[in-house]
């Protein structure tokens, strides 16, 4: 390494770990990724998983972390609740939890609670919003974060309004092979987001949402009675749910207004590419924020919060 890192920061997601160290210029000096999620963690300790990682790549041992995601979660290494919505992000950086009995500075940003009758949380996508958000616009954006469980943003200004999940990854994942689909679903190959049997599906779905249970059906019904393929009833499956997602997160009144901005999409890999199509297909605006970058800087925003100094 050329330079000193300032600090490392951590994406700890449930079967997924991300680090990096930074320095103050918010360059990225090093890189470490792993399977070591924290269903692994809460096993073999986070501590362990943590300090092997930076050992790995010769980080000095005051280096403070910043850590985001499921570590953060009840059954994480430090519980950093929840700062409930309307919430402005500032305040989430501020509401950092202290992990206790370590011998570097190590702090885990909260999630963000929707409390009353829509009751949602999230934990780590409030990071990626940090580095996602457009400053410049002070009115209603909305942001699409895809993934296993997928999440739909308001936010205004830098305040979250409301948000809503949506299972859609594991949707896919459990229909896929613990359903009567799976049989229509066996040796399917790799699709991409120009498949037209995806795209056809997304259109149907968003024009129909109420009838996305059945269309979910036709993924069977059609291999039977109009010869679609494996890798078709797949597309179908994945362009059904995913036209389904996106009927419900504009779904709530302001969305199907003028936009004061574009979506903003934070994704990356095949799911950026599967999500892109689909707002093409139904003439949605959008503009996209690779979501690596987005985490890393919401991260460098809280490290530069929660120590200063020359982070």
């Amino acid at each position: 390494m050329t330079t000193s890192p300032a600090y490392a920061a951590v994406d700890w997601g449930t079967s997924s770990f991300r680090l990096w160290l930074i320095d103050a210029g918010g360059q990225v000096l090093g890189e470490r990724r792993s399977g070591e999620g924290m269903t692994t963690a809460a096993k073999a300790g986070f501590s362990e998983i943590l300090e092997g990682h930076l050992d790995a790549l010769a980080a000095p041992k005051n280096l403070p972390v910043i850590i985001c995601g499921m570590a953060g979660a009840r059954q994480g290494w430090v519980e950093a609740g929840y700062v409930d919505v309307p919430a402005a992000l500032p305040k989430v950086l501020t509401a950092a939890a202290i992990v206790p009995n370590q011998k570097r500075d190590i702090r885990i940003l909260p999630g963000i609670a929707q409390r009353g009758a829509s009751p949602d949380v999230m934990r780590g996508e409030e990071t990626q919003l940090l580095g996602a958000r457009d400053p410049s616009v002070s009115g209603e954006q909305l942001f699409c974060m895809p993934g296993t469980h997928s999440k739909w943003v308001r936010l205004t200004g830098e305040t979250v309004t409301g948000f809503a999940s949506f299972m859609t990854g594991e949707l896919f994942d459990v229909i896929s092979k613990n359903s009567i689909l799976q049989h229509a679903l066996t040796d399917a190959g790799s699709f991409d987001g120009s498949h037209p049997v995806f795209l056809a599906a997304i259109k149907a779905v968003f024009a129909q949402p109420a009838r996305a249970t059945n269309l979910v059906f036709t993924v069977r019904s059609g291999q039977l009675l109009d010869g679609l393929d494996a890798t078709g009833a797949a597309a179908r499956l994945s362009g059904t749910l995913i036209g389904a997602e996106i009927a419900g997160g504009m779904a709530d009144g302001w969305q199907r207004k003028k936009l004061d901005a574009p979506i903003r999409l934070i994704a990356s890999g095949r799911l950026q590419g599967l999500y892109e199509a689909a707002f093409d297909a139904l003439n949605l605006p959008y503009n996209t924020i690779d979501a690596d970058e987005a985490v890393r800087r919401g991260l460098s925003q809280a490290a530069k919060t929660v120590f200063g100094g020359n982070t």
